[in-house]
């Protein structure tokens, strides 16, 4: 069984693989946040004529599903996603993951 943080790291890769295959803007990812008690964090910053979204979770102690929904979601709210858009990427971005998952089992 892979550490944790190499799951992330995995989780990271697959996930912002399949968004930009998607035309989708990739956050930045990072754990933990820096805002104690939320499991979830997603911070805006402007750089020069863009906008870069960092999404931060909290690993330890957590089902490592909820990380993935939460990684996930991020990548939806980066993009400004709504309604039907927001839940087809969120089923592509899932159906990505447990691709990946099953091809290193």
């Amino acid at each position: 069984m892979e550490s944790t943080s190499l799951h992330f790291a995995s989780t990271v890769r697959t996930l912002a693989s399949a968004a930009r295959a998607r035309g989708l803007t990739v956050p930045g990812f990072r754990s933990p946040p820096k805002l104690a008690g939320a499991d979830r964090t997603i911070r805006r910053y402007v750089d020069g004529s863009s906008t870069t979204a960092v999404v931060s979770v909290v690993v330890k102690g957590r089902p490592f599903q909820a990380v993935i929904a939460d990684l996930i979601e991020g990548v939806v709210i980066a993009n400004d996603l709504t309604g039907g858009e927001a839940t087809r990427v969120r089923t592509q971005l899932w159906e990505a993951v447990v691709s990946a998952q099953a091809a290193a089992a």
